[in-house]
């Protein structure tokens, strides 16, 4: 069992990773020009993150009126869902000297150090693992009801994409090689637009020229094509009403009743984010404030676009705002991680990964006039991993698990092993099946899922969304027993 499920994991991986990144040309940057945009995208998200969480969702049904904004951090930052899971694999891709982390060591980095401050889809791929599962089926919309539409896919991929300049594909790899941790189909397709406007934004600072490169990195049949599109749509008619387009997109995009699968799903966020940009033309405070404004889950979408944006800016050119930041990163969350961190010794991790990045894809730093500067291998923007399609990845799923499963149930497993194959077997509609047909080993399986609490309450007390009451009425007709809250 665990083999075929390391197997698939491996064939998973592979349609990530399979697709080799196509360089255009050679360009330079200086050593002090890549430093300066790394370190300004990072604090750029650290702000658009913590000065938007008191507007997070703050505004669903209307649009905020934020008409004033001074980007500071007058205590530093600090540890939040946006930027600290990031962090945690920065810390570790850096001691280790490694790009892209195995989905055995990012296990052991959950288990270890993430286990405070997640949600939603995170929160459910972070008990998955303790049933056994690993990345990316961790986040497998077969597996995880919150994976087709969660903003995992893109408010936990910027930092990756700062390792990446210039290089829109590679960007693109190693943010899918995390956000699936909790993602899948659309929400990967949001990994790969914004990583490519991270990577691009170092070598263009026209926003359209970014958002253009953005849409290139998109599957043909993506939904979130469609979504940007739009928004550009609307801003190009309504360019001095945000409020306007704010307004259709909620009418186009809002069709949960304003509940937790529209304040948390893609659609709307990924809208908000392209609307802050656009409506921002490239000015950090408007950018923000637009995103904001917009609502939802607002931190997020500030973050990502105030990446983009302090990329573009660059760290001195935020400085020299005024704006009152102090360079702290206080650990509130995350175990076994340090407690001295600091916004710059963070971004000199990150600036220290794309030094490796850029070597590794076939550029190199040099001196030129006495001076260090980065020769990069420029790469044109691309879609490295296409949508998957549902029902063939549920048949192809059950077909190559499905004997094993019912093995392991029919045999008797070790404890673990079986809570995976009755999970398995809910999701995979096979439960009915092996009910009828073992129905005393079915229980116990049953009983081996329910000892894992945790695991069992994110099934029937998450939010009502459509993936968690299918899967939640799954799980009861095949008989487990609902935890206490």
């Amino acid at each position: 069992m665990r083999y075929r499920i390391l197997l698939l994991v491996l064939v998973l991986l592979l349609n990530t990773v399979g697709v080799c990144p196509v360089a255009a040309d050679t360009i330079e940057l200086s050593a002090e020009v890549l430093r300066d945009k790394i370190r300004g995208g990072l604090l750029g998200q650290m702000l658009g993150n913590l000065n938007g969480l008191k507007h997070e969702m703050k505004y669903i049904d209307e649009p905020g009126n934020v008409t004033e904004y001074t980007p500071a951090l007058p205590e530093g930052a600090r540890t939040d869902d946006d930027t600290d899971l990031e962090w945690v694999y920065i810390y570790i891709m850096q001691a280790e000297d490694e790009i892209y982390l195995s989905p055995e060591r990012i296990t052991q980095l959950w288990k270890r150090r993430i286990n405070r401050g997640i949600w939603c889809s995170n929160r459910f791929a972070r008990n998955l693992m303790d049933l056994g599962f690993k990345p990316p089926l961790t986040g497998s919309f077969i597996l995880n009801p919150w994976a087709d539409f969660n903003i995992s896919g893109q408010f936990l991929c910027e930092t990756f994409a700062l390792m990446a300049p210039a290089m829109p594909q590679t960007a693109s790899c190693i943010g899918l090689n995390y956000t699936r941790v909790a993602i899948d189909l659309e929400p990967a397709q949001t990994t790969q637009l914004f990583c490519t406007m991270i990577a691009t934004a170092f070598v263009e600072n026209d926003i359209d020229a970014i958002l253009d490169a953005g849409v290139a990195a998109l599957d043909p049949d993506s939904a979130v094509r469609e979504i940007v599109n739009d928004v550009r749509g609307w801003f190009r008619e309504h360019p001095h009403d945000w409020r306007r387009t704010r307004s259709l997109v909620k009418e186009k995009y809002s069709r949960h009743n304003g509940k937790m699968r529209d304040r948390n799903g893609y659609e709307l966020n990924t809208a908000s984010t392209i609307a802050a940009l656009v409506y921002g033309q490239g000015d950090f405070r408007r950018t923000l404030m637009t995103a904001f404004n917009f609502g939802w889950d607002a931190d997020n979408n500030a973050a990502t676009s105030g990446t983009i944006v302090g990329v573009v800016t660059g760290y001195r050119g935020m400085l020299s705002q005024g704006w009152q930041i102090v360079d702290r990163y206080e650990n509130t969350k995350r175990d076994n991680m340090p407690t001295d961190e600091t916004i710059t010794s963070f971004a000199d991790r990150i600036i220290d990964l794309a030094g490796k990045v850029i070597a590794q894809r076939g550029g190199q730093r040099t001196l030129i006039h006495g001076g260090p500067v980065y020769r990069i291998r420029r790469q044109v923007p691309a879609n490295v991993y296409r949508l998957q399609d549902r029902k063939m990845h549920i048949a192809d799923m059950r077909n190559e698990m499905m004997q094993n499963i019912e093995r392991s149930i029919r045999d008797g497993a070790p404890e673990v092993d079986l809570a995976r194959s009755a999970y398995l077997a809910i999701c995979l509609d096979m439960a009915d099946s092996l009910k009828t047909r073992y129905p005393q080993q079915w229980a116990k399986a049953l009983n081996s899922l329910s000892g894992y609490p945790k695991f069992v309450r994110n099934i029937y007390y998450d939010p009502d969304i459509p993936s968690s009451l299918e899967l939640r009425n799954r799980a009861k007709a095949a008989g487990l027993i609902k935890s206490p809250q």
